[in-house]
């Protein structure tokens, strides 16, 4: 059952940043190019620091 969980966790993991990468890449405001990068660097490390977590868990380390 927790491999289960960790499996969709990954790749809800997934689904959270290239969405989000995609919202603030199509946004329609004037944002400054530094400010889309800030936000694509934080939909860049919140997916892959989920994803170090959940691979812990997956290979059965603690």
């Amino acid at each position: 059952m927790q491999k289960i969980a960790t499996r969709i966790f990954i790749y809800a993991s997934l689904v959270f940043g290239v969405l989000g990468i995609a919202v603030v890449l199509t946004q329609p405001k004037d944002d400054s190019l530094l400010s889309k990068l800030l936000f694509v660097t934080v939909f860049i490390i919140l997916p892959s620091f989920a994803l170090s977590v959940a691979g812990k868990y997956l290979n059965g380390k603690s």
